[in-house]
């Protein structure tokens, strides 16, 4: 399993917890280059996640797809294995305001 794998399953399984519909968009040479990694939907928002292990970083596509999503107004994150509780923190603030 590659290093960004394992954050891939780390993000589904945090989705998973909160029941949030999510799917792993696959390109694999079709479609639109740069499109994150996870697409989800949470209380109606769109969420797109792009994950990355290590010190890895954003393409330039991938950061172009990023604002395109942010000036739609979806929300963005680009998690690793160091700030997946940025991710987590979003999540639980729709808990706190009473979703559900």
């Amino acid at each position: 399993m590659t290093p960004e794998k394992k954050v891939k399953d780390k993000v589904r399984k945090v989705l998973a917890e909160y029941g949030i519909y999510n799917f792993m968009p696959a390109t694999h040479g079709y479609g639109r280059s740069g499109v994150p990694d996870i697409i989800a939907c949470f209380d109606g928002r769109f969420i797109a996640i792009e994950t990355k292990a290590g010190k890895g970083t954003t393409t330039t596509l991938q950061e172009r797809e990023l604002a395109l999503i942010r000036k739609s107004g979806g929300v963005t994150f680009v998690i690793n294995e160091e700030n997946l509780h940025e991710l987590q923190q979003y999540l639980a603030s729709f808990d706190e305001e009473g979703r559900g």
